[in-house]
C-alpha cells in the first residue's frame, strides 16, 4: 500500500503510487494517504502475487546507463554487434526537482543508448482500448520516467506488462502526458494536506472492484446528498445505489471460552491449546477480532501479530462484563475524532442525532412485537408504540432529559409485552415480568444483558475501525468507563438484534432452565447457555437485510460497519443526514 512509506515522506513530496491512485480517483488517493485506510480485496491480492518476483531483492540501475552521450558514442565504436539489455528490478529513485521518489518494479536499460524504459507490471489482462493501456497506467509510467530523467537517463517510453495476457504494450511519453503527469504531482502535495475528503465519482465502473469502496461509500454518499438537495427524489431513494462491497464479512469473531486456555501463533495462524495440547485454531485472514472470555491468555507473539495486523482483541469476563479491549495504533489520524467532538459540543446536533436515534429504536420494537407477540396477548402496545413514533414526528423533544424519558416510556411499553414473544409452554423459569439489571435477576434479563453486551462490542470494535472515540457519545453523555458514542450506535440494533437472538434462542430450544444457576441474589448463565447464545448471535448477523434507504441486501455484522462509516462521514460533513435502519 505505501502507507507507511508516506508518512516519512517531506509534505510537499509524492510517491509514484500516489501518482497511480491520484490519477485513478482523487477520493482513494485521500482515503489512502491522508487517512490512511486501506482494505484488501481479491484484485489487490492476485495484484501483490503478480509483484512477488519483482519485490523479492531491490537493485541499483547499471552506470554505464548514466554516462554522457558522447562517452556512449565513443565505447560503441570500439565494440560490434549489440548488447542484451540489463534488467534492474524494484528500483528505488528519487527527485528533490519533481518532489517525487517511488520504486520501479522494473527497468530495461540498453547500456549503448544510454536509454532506460520502465515497466509496470499489472495483473489484467491488455484492455480493448485504442491505446491498450489505461491513462491511470501511462500516467504511472510517465511518472517513472520522469525519475529516470532526473537521473541522467533518456525515457522516452515505457511499457506495461498485462500478466494475464503475458504480453506487454509500448505507452510513448508525449509532451501531453508529461503535462498530466506533472499536474497530477502538483495536485498531491496540494491534496497531501486537505482534511476534506474530495467528492465521490459519480456512477463510475471504476468502483467495482475497487477495494476502498466499502470504506468510501460512493453511491451511498451521492444519494445521500441528492435528497437533502431535491427531496423530491425520496421516493426513488436508493433504487440506482449499487452494493460494491461483499454482502458478507469474509473474516469472523474468533471465540474462545475454555478457561485455563492459550492462544498462541504459528506463522499466520491462531492456536489454541490447553495443559500443552491444541483444541483449537483459525487462520489470521479469516479472524476479525479475538473474542476471550474469562480466564483465557493470549501469548505476547500472537498479540503482536494481531496488533500489527489491526485485529482487536476484545476481553470479557466469565459472566459476560465487557472488561476492554486490546488493539494496534489503528487508524493513524485525527481527523475523525476531530469532528466527533465539535458535533459533540453542539448541542443542537446532539438532540437532533439523539432523537433520529430513539426515534429508530421504538420503531423496531413495534416491529418486533408485530411480528413475534401473540395478538390476543399484546393488546395496544404496537398502538402505544406507533403513537409514540408519531409524536417524534409532530412533537419532538425539546432536549435530552425529555427525550430520555420518551425513550424510557417506550422502554416499559415494550417490555410489558415482551414475554407475548416467548414460548415459554411448560417452563416457568422462562417468564418474564420486567426488565432488570446488576445483576439480573432471571435467565431472560441474564441472557439480555448478556447480548446488550456482545452487541457493545460490536458496536465499540466498528467505531474504533473508523478512528472514532467509542467512549464520547452525543446522546450518552460521557461517564469514566462507559463507551457512550457505542451505545448511541447500538440503540436501533437492540431490538432487531439482541432481543431477537434472546427470543430465537428460547424459541427453538438452544436454550434451557437447566443452562442456569439462580438465587436471591441473581442468575446466571453457565457456559452451555453462553455458547448457543453466541452462536444464535453468529447465525443473526449473518442473516441477510435489505437496507431500507440503500435497497441492497447485506448481512446484519455489515450494516454496523456501515453505519460506523456512516457516522464518521456525517461528523466530516461528506454527508448531511444518517439514515438508520429500521425493519417492517
Amino acid at each position: 500500500m505505501g502507507n507507511q512509506l508516506s508518512s516519512t515522506l517531506p509534505e510537499d513530496w509524492a510517491t509514484v503510487d500516489m501518482v497511480a491512485q491520484y490519477a485513478y480517483c482523487p477520493r482513494r488517493f485521500h482515503l489512502m494517504y491522508v487517512e490512511g485506510r486501506w482494505d484488501d480485496n481479491v484484485h489487490t491480492i492476485e495484484g501483490k502475487h503478480a509483484h512477488r518476483r519483482i519485490d523479492r531483492l531491490d537493485h541499483l540501475l547499471p552506470e554505464t546507463i548514466a554516462k554522457k552521450a558522447s562517452d556512449l558514442m565513443a565505447e560503441s565504436e570500439q565494440k560490434e554487434g549489440d548488447e542484451p539489455p540489463e534488467i534492474s528490478r524494484s528500483v528505488s529513485l528519487g527527485s528533490e526537482n519533481l518532489g517525487l521518489m517511488g520504486k520501479l518494479d522494473l527497468v530495461s536499460s540498453d547500456p549503448k543508448s544510454g536509454e532506460a524504459a520502465p515497466v509496470e507490471t499489472k495483473k489484467g489482462r491488455v484492455p480493448n482500448t485504442e491505446e491498450r493501456s489505461y491513462e491511470t497506467e501511462r500516467i504511472q509510467l510517465m511518472a517513472q520516467g520522469l525519475l529516470l530523467r532526473e537521473h541522467g537517463y533518456e525515457s522516452d517510453h515505457g511499457f506495461v506488462y498485462y500478466a494475464g495476457s503475458r504480453s506487454r504494450v509500448r505507452v510513448e511519453f508525449s509532451d501531453e502526458l508529461e503535462s498530466t503527469t506533472r499536474e497530477v504531482i502538483s495536485n498531491i502535495r496540494a491534496g497531501r494536506n486537505q482534511q476534506d475528503m474530495p467528492p465521490p465519482l459519480e456512477d463510475s465502473p471504476k468502483c467495482w472492484g475497487c477495494s476502498l469502496c466499502g470504506i468510501c461509500l460512493p453511491d451511498e454518499t451521492a444519494d445521500l446528498k441528492k435528497r437533502c438537495n431535491d427531496p423530491a427524489t425520496d421516493s426513488k431513494a436508493g433504487k440506482d445505489v449499487r452494493r460494491l462491497y461483499p454482502a458478507r464479512d469474509r473474516a469472523l469473531p474468533f471465540y474462545v471460552q475454555e478457561q485455563g486456555a492459550k492462544v498462541g501463533k504459528s506463522k499466520e495462524t491462531l492456536t489454541v491449546s490447553k495443559q500443552g495440547k491444541k483444541i483449537g485454531g483459525a487462520r489470521l485472514i479469516e479472524v476479525s477480532q479475538l473474542f476471550l472470555m474469562g480466564n483465557v491468555q493470549v501469548s505476547a507473539q500472537a498479540l503482536h501479530l494481531l496488533m500489527e495486523k489491526n485485529i482487536p482483541v476484545v476481553h470479557f469476563s466469565t459472566g459476560g462484563w465487557f472488561h476492554g479491549m486490546s488493539s494496534g495504533i489503528g487508524i493513524e489520524n485525527a481527523y475523525n475524532r476531530s469532528a466527533q467532538y465539535g458535533f459533540a459540543a453542539d448541542r443542537e446536533r446532539c438532540l437532533s442525532f439523539a432523537r433520529d436515534l430513539v426515534r429508530a429504536k421504538i420503531v423496531n420494537q413495534r416491529s418486533l412485537l408485530l411480528r413475534n407477540g401473540r395478538k390476543e396477548e399484546r393488546g395496544r402496545a404496537t398502538d402505544d408504540l406507533a403513537s409514540q413514533v408519531r409524536g417524534f414526528d409532530h412533537s419532538p423533544a425539546e432536549n435530552l432529559p425529555e427525550l430520555l424519558g420518551r425513550e424510557g416510556q417506550a422502554a416499559a411499553t415494550y417490555f410489558s409485552k415482551f414475554s407475548t414473544m416467548l414460548k415459554t409452554g411448560e417452563m416457568p423459569t422462562f417468564d418474564f415480568s420486567s426488565r432488570n439489571r446488576r445483576p439480573p435477576k432471571d435467565p431472560i434479563n441474564a441472557m439480555l444483558s448478556f447480548t446488550y453486551a456482545v452487541l457493545a462490542k460490536e458496536c465499540l470494535v466498528a467505531l474504533w475501525a473508523e478512528g472514532l472515540d467509542p467512549y464520547w457519545g452525543l446522546y450518552h453523555q460521557p461517564r469514566h468507563g462507559r463507551p457512550a458514542l457505542a451505545l448511541d450506535l447500538m440503540e436501533p440494533f437492540r431490538p432487531v438484534l439482541a432481543d431477537s437472538v434472546v427470543i430465537t434462542a428460547i424459541n427453538t430450544g438452544m436454550v434451557q432452565p437447566r443452562n442456569f444457576v439462580s438465587n436471591r441474589n441473581g442468575c446466571t448463565m453457565k457456559p452451555e447457555a453462553r455458547k448457543a447464545l453466541l452462536r444464535a448471535w453468529e447465525q443473526r448477523l449473518d442473516q441477510l437485510y435489505t437496507h431500507p434507504e440503500f435497497d441492497y441486501r447485506c448481512s446484519w455484522r455489515t450494516i454496523i460497519r456501515i453505519q460506523a462509516r456512516l457516522l464518521a462521514r456525517w461528523f466530516r460533513k461528506d454527508i448531511p443526514s444518517i439514515p438508520w435502519p429500521t425493519v417492517r
